[in-house]
């Protein structure tokens, strides 16, 4: 292989890495809001990403057979609405289930809670698991148009050529703005603060005349309808199955601890970071070494920085 090649695939690793980093990104910022906010470690995750893109699944399939509705830019509409609606039902089951063993009732329990938050938010992983199993079915789908095989072709007088997929770009900037725009929304608006201040300290934050309950609720929401929003991203070009949940949560928690827990800057860059090593590996090693150098700079990441890249060390009082 000689230089130039050389050069080319490493652009085009980059490249790709960085497209597919910014929709995991997006995922990662969901699961540190619930993190940063309620302090709960949610395993099920990556089954409300997967409820995310079957929702976009569907719903391109409802609109295209009772409408007529097609076009390549459909997917990735859908896949924004998909954000409402996983919001709803994960503001349900907050309000049924969660907070019996998050927040103010956490605290009356072994360990603030924390036990029972794990086994909850497992058994609900599992749950929803089986049940896309049994209402899916295991064959793998795909909501890919003809952007998900088109791109644009970048070259250089060397004869240097990088590809950039169509649907991959789309994806990346929607999955920026959507960041961009929450970010703008805990930074700026009266709600963002009331979360703020919850994760800060709850028990002030009660004294102030905040509800900590709904705040908690809320986020919630936010976090599992923003990562069902990069769900049905990321459906628009991959294939999908009921199971694929496990597969991206390793990536999920790895992207927000490199990022700093509790930190959306930190999250989001996390999840970048994972891409661009998931796709420069793809060039380099097999496919069954590839998830080892991503948790081997992980590993080297938290022996440096314990706290990720923008964490706050926190002393214990």
């Amino acid at each position: 292989m000689d230089i130039a090649q050389a050069i080319e695939n490493l652009l085009q690793s980059l490249v790709a890495g960085l497209l597919t980093g910014s929709t995991y990104g997006l995922m990662c910022v969901g699961l540190t809001i619930i993190f940063g906010v309620m302090r709960v470690i949610n395993f099920a995750q990556g089954e409300f990403m997967m409820l995310g893109m079957y929702f976009t699944y569907f719903c391109v399939r409802f609109l295209a057979a009772q409408f007529g509705l097609e076009g390549i830019y459909l997917p990735f509409f859908v896949a924004m609405l998909a954000g409402p609606v996983i919001y709803a039902f994960g503001n349900l089951l907050h309000r049924s289930l969660l907070n019996k063993v998050s927040g103010q009732q956490g605290h009356k329990l072994e360990a603030g809670g924390h036990y029972a938050q794990l086994v909850l938010t497992l058994g609900l992983a599992l749950i929803l698991q089986n049940g896309g199993l049994y209402f899916f079915g295991s064959t793998p789908v795909s909501v890919s148009t003809s952007l998900s095989y088109t791109a644009w072709e970048l070259g250089s007088p060397q004869g240097i050529s990088v590809f950039i997929n169509q649907a991959q770009s789309l994806a990346a900037v929607l999955a920026i703005a959507v960041v961009l725009i929450f970010g703008f929304i805990i930074a700026s608006s009266r709600l963002g603060k009331s979360l703020r201040a919850a994760a800060d300290n709850p028990d002030a934050a009660i004294y102030m005349g905040i509800d900590v309950e709904r705040a908690h609720r809320i986020a919630f929401g936010f976090g599992v309808g923003i990562t069902a929003i990069g769900g049905g991203l990321l459906a628009s070009y991959a294939p999908f199955q009921p199971y694929i949940g496990t597969e991206y949560v390793i990536i999920m928690y790895a992207g927000v601890v490199l990022g700093g827990l509790g930190s959306i800057r930190g999250a989001f860059l996390g999840g970048l970071s994972i891409g661009v090593l998931q796709q420069l590996s793809a060039s380099l090693l097999p496919n069954q070494l590839q998830n080892t150098v991503i948790f081997l700079c992980f590993l080297i990441v938290i022996l440096i920085r314990p706290n990720g890249f923008f964490g706050k060390s926190v002393r214990a009082a």
